[in-house]
């Protein structure tokens, strides 16, 4: 995905905007493969694994972390057995955000961690605006 420098760069200078922890964030095609990823002077990291993990479990679930979140809340043990299909890479919190085009179809998914999820969330969606897409918080 070419807008995917953008929506890391934007992303991270929303996080600095607000003041926020040093980021990481990265962006998946609709398989789940990495199209790009960054991470911030001063994050950890491990950071890479937690963006990952939200990121791919929104694509791979066609479920943006925020609904995924409410799902394990509602029904852990089917959340557990999708981590379980998925090697454990799954984190089902906000930042985790679906990339949809113009016309609504799935596309991939960015994940940031380095803050709240709440804010990493905000920051994602900052970025995808950037690059003319629609994000699924």
């Amino acid at each position: 995905m070419r807008r995917a420098r953008t929506i890391i760069r934007k992303a991270l200078e929303k996080g600095r905007d607000m003041g926020l922890k040093p980021l990481s964030v990265v962006v998946l095609d609709a398989g789940g493969h990495v199209q790009a990823f960054e991470r911030e002077n001063g994050a950890a990291p491990g950071r890479f694994a937690i963006a990952h993990g939200k990121a791919y479990g929104a694509v791979m679930l066609g479920m943006a972390g925020t609904a995924q979140m409410a799902r394990a809340e509602q029904q852990a043990y089917f959340m557990a057995a999708v981590n379980g299909v998925y090697g454990g890479q799954v984190i089902p919190v906000p930042g985790g955000v679906l990339l949809r085009d113009k016309k609504g179809a799935v596309i991939g998914a960015v994940g940031v961690t380095g803050d709240s999820s709440d804010n990493d969330a905000i920051a994602a969606m900052a970025g995808i605006e950037a690059a003319g897409l629609t994000g699924e918080i």
